[in-house]
């Protein structure tokens, strides 16, 4: 009995050792510089937790939570031993990839695609269909691009309609989906035609007349790929969003923010850019991923394989 209470007592010294309160005065001494630092508006709530050991021997660890309500977020910080020094602190783990960590989390299963279904570079773009910027870069991506890329890239699209600011686009994205739940190449055919032709939605005077439209430019095609068009119609007409809405949140969770947004193996590329500087991000990816570039891309362009869908 005297031997387990001795071990309890020593139990609870090192627990006091490892995590110990911070005094008043120096939490809010940290509290000061860090919402003056970071710009923390008022409003936003500040805790700092007891500090504990580090791996580093003049330092003590601890973290600040950063809490506005909707938004809370907890950051690592080191305070030196003789608590006149606060250092954030930011550990990266080498023995991982970290383009390979955010392709983990972009899920591609059953996504339209183009391009080599078994290339060792895969392009996942987050597209809007009501964005003119998507429009520039879809514009970019395909034909040109696809014919250089097709035979050693593979591209995949992705839901990301903004629709704060393009009060259509998700009605699109749904549309889009209910083709792709059928034909592949129906998909591409839609997403092809609404980039190309946004004015056309665009010039309908009410929000229920270009649903109408986009609608119409769905049906429209649809026989020529054996698309069902019973089961699209009702697709359609449910306008069941949830797939779009669990992308979005997945483009979120990866710091998205905005349209047209790449991930070329992992690595984000943001913005409509030139084919040019898509060429060198798509060379370089490729040579790391062990495949030689084309000398001359465009001279040697070949005819891409069949549109697809990723499994």
């Amino acid at each position: 009995m005297l031997f387990r209470r001795s071990i309890l007592l020593f139990l609870l010294a090192c627990l006091g050792c490892s995590a110990q309160s911070a005094p008043s005065d120096l939490i809010q001494r940290m509290e000061r510089e860090v919402r003056i630092y970071y710009s923390i508006p008022p409003h936003v709530k500040i805790t700092i937790s007891p500090l504990k050991a580090s791996d580093f021997p003049q330092y003590d660890a601890l973290t600040i939570t950063f809490d506005g309500g909707e938004k809370r977020q907890t950051y690592d910080f080191l305070l030196s031993k003789d608590k006149k020094t606060l250092i954030r602190m930011t550990k990266l783990d080498l023995t991982k990839d970290p383009y390979a960590e955010v392709m983990k989390k972009i899920d591609i299963k059953g996504r339209p695609t183009r391009g080599n279904k078994d290339a060792k570079v895969v392009v996942v773009s987050f597209d809007d269909l009501e964005c003119p910027f998507c429009s520039r870069m879809h514009e970019t991506l395909f034909p040109e691009l696809l014919k250089e890329y097709g035979d050693r890239v593979l591209f995949v699209y992705k839901d990301f309609p903004l629709s704060e600011i393009h009060p259509w686009a998700m009605h699109a994205a749904v549309d889009a989906d209910c083709l792709a739940s059928q034909s592949n190449d129906a998909y591409w055919e839609f997403a092809d035609y609404v980039h190309a032709n946004q004015h056309e939605v665009n010039s309908e005077t009410t929000r229920n007349n270009q649903f109408a439209a986009l609608d119409r430019i769905a049906l429209k095609n649809a026989p020529k790929y054996n698309v069902d068009g019973t089961k699209l119609q009702a697709c359609i007409k449910a306008q069941d969003d949830d797939v779009v809405k669990a992308s979005v949140k997945e483009g979120e969770s990866l710091g998205m923010t905005a349209t047209p947004t790449l991930f070329v193996n992992g690595q984000e590329v943001d913005g409509a850019l030139s084919a040019g500087d898509l060429r060198k991000i798509f060379d370089e990816a490729l040579d790391q991923a062990g495949v030689p570039p084309l000398k001359n891309a465009q001279a040697s362009a070949v005819s891409p394989p069949a549109s697809g869908a990723a499994k």
